[in-house]
């Protein structure tokens, strides 16, 4: 993470530009719409590897230097990618032992992206090639805004390159095979190893895979691929480029990363965000990203890719309005995001990816889209004042903190748990949900982190963790945090091995609570509590030891049994929720645990309207926005002025609409 938060001096607006795709016709027409537009930045070159670089070792950049002329000539900057996401055709046949293997031994080979074993040395040693052709004759350039190195790291292999290399990682890890089989309890299902080259990495298997096995492999997937940036971000800086260097994370379904040590790598974090429903969720899901990747970067991060028309949904292209996208894009400004950067300029004709969406839509600028889209770049322009961040880099002023960890997701993902219905990204995203809901400034926090800012800390499904995580939790309350934890928290140490003598584990003295028995539910089963929320999937034999019963069961094998509990120690308070609660009583959970930590909304009653109130921090001012995600006119009063608009003090805000208010005070009220 950089020391001083990312400042660019304006919003950038642009987004992945190919016109490798394209005549030059079209580039003139392209150069013409982005001023239209008022684009100020391109990323060029994701996926130009066959274009650079035509057969091994040749390259050919002449294309390259007329669009990079074309755009500086134009005031429009650039980040520049490295395209090692996309090996050309050549590289397959030459290299074919570094295409990527799958679990069960299948070779992938070429014909879509992502085709590289990333462990392969030819591919790593092409890559840095790549890097440093491209640093050395672009690396100087007035209009480069920074590196884009690679493209969505995240593509996992399992053939002998990575096999070499997780012996490799294991052995520096473990020192010995004596400690392997001991942190992996080897000794079930005589697992044991007796030589380091009888390790492979978990291909498939007649059955369940050894779940301290598949977290190392992910551990080492993470370091791995993060070892290939730090090569060529280290290539680029040899060369004397001093730009900003960053990647763009991915965060979908899946996770390969561990981002905390990622973003400790990179001058810039960035991230790729795409919606995942088409329904009011979706905007929590932009505060979810948002928040988390403000929360990564210790500041102002940078939004890398959206879609500006689409949205995916199962086997469905969904259209997204041209309202919902300004109102998106600014929710992720709103949230600390110094851009608005898409996922393409202009629609390919053809190709893998030919109906994703683009600022240019294949109708053209002729498009209700494209008029959104130069809708958007004047109003990034009116509201550019607020790129200026504070000198601390904090944004977003907030009260209260989620644990995130990226091994918690991987335990998570061992199978054979009580139940293997509940993920970790979904538990994470159910408390944030309620927090975005109720209204409230909400950050992420990296176990063993500086949390005093923090007055409650939820820590949402966290299965396994270090001793040194329960102490930093038990440290937080007694230093008057107050804490929330859910099930399926501290059952395992960090090698997956279950904590003996009842449960939560590792976080049993800390809650003042024994559980003996876990109790999963029916996938149609649920229990009601004594004070009229709804549980389902998980419930426990709770026994109080230190704690109180707060919530009981109603219903069901555990009725009468404590089902939330909270135990006071020192000058804080922890507690602890036995219970998958249903969202509605997530939500009515979690708005009284912020009460009682003494925690207010951004902006009371906002919510109740359905309005999304967040509070941007800036170098000379706060700047208040107002989201109505809602199908009625609001009335918001206070001291400012809407720098879209110019109203003061007395805004009337429309269905779907936006206001960015450069506040005199706080105080403001949503009525409507």
């Amino acid at each position: 993470m950089p020391n001083q938060p990312y400042s660019p001096g304006r919003f950038l607006f642009g987004g992945d530009y190919n016109p490798e795709q394209w005549s030059r016709e079209t580039w003139a027409e392209d150069i013409a719409l982005m001023r239209r537009a008022k684009v100020n930045t391109a990323t060029i070159g994701v996926f130009s590897w066959a274009e650079l670089e035509p057969r091994e070792g040749e390259y050919d950049a002449a294309w390259l230097d007329e669009v990079i002329e074309n755009l500086h000539s134009a005031g429009i900057g650039f980040f520049l990618a490295t395209p090692t996401a996309s090996p050309p055709p050549w590289f397959t046949v030459a290299h074919p032992d570094a295409l990527p293997v799958r679990p069960d031994g299948t070779r992938v080979l070429h014909g879509s992206r992502d085709t590289y074993a990333i462990s392969a040395p030819a591919y790593r040693e092409a890559a840095r090639r790549v890097a440093t052709f491209l640093a050395e004759r672009y690396g100087s350039h007035p209009g480069l805004r920074g590196w884009h190195i690679h493209n969505e790291y995240g593509t996992v292999d399992h053939g002998p390159h990575a096999a070499r290399a997780f012996r490799e990682w294991l052995e520096r890890k473990y020192g010995t095979l004596e400690r392997l089989n001991a942190a992996w309890y080897t000794a079930f299902w005589s697992q044991r190893y007796g030589a380091w080259d009888e390790i492979l990495p978990p291909m498939q298997t007649q059955y369940l895979h050894n779940p301290a096995h598949l977290v190392d492999f992910k551990r080492f997937c993470s370091d791995e691929m993060l070892a290939a940036f730090t090569e060529q971000k280290e290539a680029i800086r040899a060369t004397g480029s001093s730009a900003p260097i960053t990647t763009n994370f991915m965060l979908p379904t899946w996770n390969h990363l561990d981002q905390w040590s990622w973003s400790d790598a990179q001058d810039i974090v960035s991230i790729d965000h795409y919606l995942d429903t088409t329904g009011p969720d979706g905007e929590a899901h932009v505060a979810y990203g948002s928040d988390l990747t403000r929360s990564w970067a210790g500041g102002p991060w940078v939004l890398m890719e959206q879609s500006a028309t689409g949205i995916r949904v199962g086997d469905r292209q969904l259209t997204k309005s041209p309202d919902r996208m300004i109102r998106n894009s600014l929710a992720y400004i709103a949230r600390g995001s110094q851009s608005s950067l898409f996922f393409q300029w202009r629609a390919s004709a053809a190709g893998s990816e030919v109906w994703h969406g683009a600022m240019v839509p294949h109708a053209g600028a002729d498009s209700a889209a494209f008029e959104a889209v130069v809708r958007l770049g004047d109003i990034l322009e009116r509201i550019g004042e607020v790129a200026d961040p504070p000198a601390d880099g904090v944004v977003l002023d907030a009260g209260i903190g989620i644990v995130w960890d990226a091994e918690g997701w991987w335990s998570l993902e061992t199978p054979h748990l009580p139940t293997d219905a509940i993920t970790y990204r979904d538990e994470v995203r159910a408390a944030h949900r309620a927090l975005w809901r109720g209204g409230y400034a909400t950050d992420f926090v990296r176990p063993g982190a500086d949390a005093s800012r923090y007055r409650l800390l939820v820590v949402p499904a966290l299965y396994a963790m270090t001793r040194e995580t329960a102490r930093w939790l038990e440290s937080y309350v007694e230093s008057g945090g107050h804490l929330v934890v859910t099930f399926a928290s501290g059952l395992a140490d960090q090698d997956q091995r279950v904590v003996a003598d009842g449960y939560p584990g590792m976080l049993r003295g800390l809650l003042g609570v024994r559980s003996e028995q876990i109790s999963p539910l029916a996938e149609d089963d649920a229990v009601e509590l004594s004070n009229g929320w709804r549980a389902g999937t998980w419930t426990e034999q709770l026994r109080l030891e230190s704690a109180s019963a707060v919530v009981r069961y109603e219903t069901g094998a555990m009725a009468g049994l404590p089902a939330v509990t909270r135990r006071d120690l020192g000058r804080g308070s922890a507690t602890y929720v036995s219970a998958k609660l249903t969202q509605t009583s997530l939500d009515a959970f979690i708005a009284e645990s912020a009460v009682a930590a003494g925690i207010e909304p951004v902006v009371a009653g906002a919510a109740a309207s359905e309005v999304e109130a967040v509070r941007r921090r800036g170098a000379g001012a706060d700047y208040l926005f107002l989201l109505n995600h809602g199908t009625r006119p609001v009335r918001a009063q206070g001291a400012g002025v809407d720098l879209i608009t110019g109203a003061e003090d007395v805004l009337e805000l429309g269905a779907g609409a936006v206001a960015v208010i450069r506040e005199s005070r706080g105080g403001w009220t949503i009525s409507s």
